[in-house]
């Protein structure tokens, strides 16, 4: 995932958070906010991944993996986006598959869009 296609700064997850949407399944909680200013092409993505669900490389593991799930669904390009790990989502990805977590993101992104 190119830079340009995530968020980084505070802001912009604060506003996410703020303004935005959201809706969640056993694993994932997704943030949605449409951009006002559309210079950029493409959603931006922000992956939060706290404490609770592990160390720093359970962390860092969990958030590749998503970006990597992220690029392979079609999100609206016009959204910056924000998606919260729960606890329990490492463990279950483990056991049932890199597969089985596109699944569970095209999931939360069909909720989105309901």
């Amino acid at each position: 995932m190119q830079r340009g296609h995530r968020l980084s700064r505070s802001r912009d997850f604060d506003a996410v958070y703020r303004h935005g949407r959201s809706v969640s399944t056993r694993y994932l909680v997704l943030y949605w906010f449409e951009r006002e200013n559309d210079d950029e092409n493409g959603p931006r993505l922000g992956v939060a991944v706290p404490k609770k669900v592990g160390g720093s490389v359970v962390r860092n593991k969990m958030k590749r993996r998503l970006r990597e799930a992220w690029m392979r669904q079609s999100p609206t390009p016009r959204n910056d986006y924000v998606l919260v790990v729960r606890e329990g989502l490492p463990e279950a990805v483990e056991s049932r598959g890199f597969d089985w977590l596109e699944e569970r993101i095209g999931e939360v992104l069909q909720k989105a869009q309901a």
